[in-house]
């Protein structure tokens, strides 16, 4: 499933940045996939030119077939700001509060299905995500590489994810409150498995 970052969660909501959609190469096709479109990605700005139109529009396969005769303009809107997952030796802009993903479990377009969107907590392809800046995080073991010890930092690693790392390194861009393991006795779910808390923006 395509959730890094699990629910138990501390930020101010004047630290969330909505200007900025996720590049459409890193786009999940499912909510049930797992890759860049995840929420809980650390990401990084790719395009901020104010100076281009705050919208766009263009032909796009995801609203399917566009080139019927006489139809004038069949075109997909789009957030022209755009932010792509962080790697080590780039400026951490936060982590993403929302998947991007194009269909649902079972294939359907997510364009039709507004309220399916909400509640899988997920914004379309070219729709601005949320994007936490600082805060307290609980993110599961997809989120980041290596272990992350309890009391140590963090910093950028690959493709979106974290890794840990000295508390006087100067890449540091948060620390590591507390680990745990989500399991129940014998009963375990999606997210199974190592998690970690991390506080953003020290």
């Amino acid at each position: 499933m395509a959730l890094r970052i699990l629910p138990f969660r501390q930020y101010n909501e004047t630290d969330v940045i909505n200007m900025f959609a996720l590049s459409s190469g890193y786009v999940n096709a499912q909510t049930t996939d797992s890759g860049n479109g995840d929420a809980g990605v650390f990401v990084s700005v790719e395009g901020g030119d104010f100076n281009a139109d705050p919208i766009t529009y263009a032909t796009d396969s995801y609203l399917g077939k566009t080139d019927y005769p006489f139809v004038g303009a069949n075109q997909y809107p789009s957030v022209s700001l755009k932010i792509k997952p962080a790697v080590t030796g780039e400026a951490l802009l936060g982590i993403t509060l929302r998947q991007t993903a194009k269909a649902d479990e079972n294939g359907e377009k997510l364009l039709y299905y507004p309220q399916k969107r909400e509640e899988l907590q997920c914004v379309l392809p070219g729709q601005a995500v949320p994007v936490a800046t600082k805060g307290l995080f609980t993110i599961a073991s997809t989120a980041y590489n290596g272990t992350l010890p309890v009391g140590s930092g963090i910093k950028l690693s690959t493709s979106g994810k974290i890794t840990g790392c000295s508390v006087s390194d100067a890449s540091r861009v948060g620390l590591v409150v507390g680990t745990g393991s989500r399991t129940s006795g014998t009963v375990t779910d999606q997210f199974a498995g190592g998690y970690s808390v991390i506080v953003l923006g020290l």
